[in-house]
């Protein structure tokens, strides 16, 4: 492995404002959550699918309190890395949690791509969308490669741009929807469910995936200007701009589509609210809409994984290979991370992608909770009681979810299991063979 230029990360400190942190944060999680989960979230939950969100904020609120907390002790670029680092050092268990986290934002990335396929495809007759969404995806993943490559400037005034006019584009769907919905005789049609609690458990699963990436937010803690205090000050407004944003759409779509017609276009229900509302300019403002919050939440999600893995490169926590690539070890996990998005967006489907990364995220966040109240309580200040609510909510919400999945579509949990014990046992094999010395790279 060559050192020297190559090992530098090349982080500038203060080049990222609380804006574009927030901007970051809430690219990644609008995208998700709005445009491709909610059709999802109502097969499983029956009607009462918008209570699904709010369900899930809470348990992403009490889920923040640990990212809070570790970002105004230890703000990095490693984010989540770095604060399984700190409550386990440069062993297994970070290396494996750390790769969990990173898999799930790939997983995220290729989530964005096909629903932007899936909704760019309402505006044209094309039959065969199994072609064209992977291909719109594909495209999408390769621009927002592009533009990380630019610099942290250029990447926070985009996203910063895409931001105000997805929330104010979605603010404006919503209250338009309410007049609409005031004005109309709106039908509210009970899917008939035998899901019960545990599917309304699995919706709230569906629905954390909405919310996380505010942990994107923790990987800007070297570039973010006053970290101590931004970090976390990012990842509470943003949770709080989507539980807002969530409420207010899930209301709308579930007044103007029957459950039955949510369900149907469940990879595209928004577009298919917004015809009842508006007609077709509704459906071209929706799309249109929809186009820029997932390209914004793709560049978003590739600055931030890609700054993860470099610093788990930089703890020697995994193997690296330059490939014969010139440039900096972050811009060598930038293209790491583009091609595994480019081949999940290829051949992995909406729902698939979801379920994946549900599975790998909660495992990790049960890592960062179990860590911080075993090993860094005292440290960082923490409520043991909120901490151990966090734990036993991420549970909960895993076991019905996973409980879910066995009884429809058990090879999800087939390939999670696997892509899990692969990476663990990489992990293992490569850190007995590269043993890494006490108070080595300490960060």
């Amino acid at each position: 492995m060559n050192q020297g230029k190559d090992r530098t990360s090349n982080y500038k400190e203060n080049s990222l404002t609380l804006v574009g942190a927030v901007a970051l944060g809430t690219g990644v999680m609008i995208g998700a959550g709005i445009f491709a989960l909610t059709g999802q979230m109502a097969e499983m939950a029956g009607a009462l699918f918008p209570f699904a969100f709010l369900s899930a904020a809470v348990v992403v609120a009490f889920s923040a309190y640990s990212y809070v907390k570790l970002s105004n002790a230890y703000p990095s670029a490693g984010g989540i890395a770095m604060y399984l680092n700190k409550a386990y050092g440069k062993t297994l268990p970070t290396a494996f949690f750390s790769l969990l986290m990173y898999f799930s934002m790939v997983i995220a990335q290729s989530f964005l791509a096909r629903t932007f396929g899936a909704y760019t495809l309402q505006l044209f007759d094309v039959s065969d969308t199994g072609l064209w969404i992977p291909i719109l995806g594909v495209a999408l993943i390769v621009i927002a490669f592009l533009l990380n490559l630019s610099g942290n400037r250029i990447i926070e005034v985009v996203a910063s741009a895409l931001g105000v006019v997805k929330i104010g584009g979605i603010i404006l769907f919503g209250l338009v929807g309410i007049v609409v919905a005031d004005s109309t005789d709106v039908t509210f049609t009970v899917w008939k469910s035998d899901a019960g609690v545990v599917g309304f458990i699995g919706a709230t699963a569906l629905g954390i995936l909405a919310f996380k990436g505010f942990t994107t937010i923790t990987n800007s803690g070297s570039e973010l200007r006053n970290p101590h205090r931004n970090v976390g000050l990012a990842i509470i407004i943003s949770i709080a701009l989507c539980v807002v944003i969530y409420s207010l759409v899930g209301w709308v779509v579930s007044s103007n589509l029957s459950l039955e017609e949510i369900i149907k276009t469940r990879n595209y229900s928004l577009a298919a609210a917004a015809r009842p509302v508006t007609g077709d300019l509704g459906l071209w403002f929706t799309v249109a809409l929809a186009m820029i919050a997932t390209a914004g939440g793709i560049i978003a999600s590739i600055f931030a994984v890609s700054r993860m893995l470099a610093m788990l490169t930089e703890m020697k926590l995994i193997p690296h290979s330059h490939l014969g690539m010139p440039g900096s070890i972050r811009q060598h996990t930038l293209v790491y991370t583009v091609v595994l998005g480019l081949m999940l967006t290829a051949f992995f489907d909406i729902t698939r992608i979801a379920a994946l990364g549900i599975v790998f995220y909660l495992i990790m966040d049960l890592a960062v909770h179990w860590g911080v109240l075993r090993h860094l309580r005292e440290a960082v200040k923490a409520q043991a009681g909120i901490l151990v609510t966090a734990i036993i909510l991420d549970l909960v919400v895993l076991a019905g979810f996973v409980w879910i999945k066995l009884k429809t579509d058990s090879l999800v949990l087939v390939v999670a299991g696997t892509v899990m014990l692969i990476i663990l046992l990489t992990e293992f094999l490569f850190l007995r063979r590269n043993p890494i010395e006490p108070g080595e790279h300490d960060h």
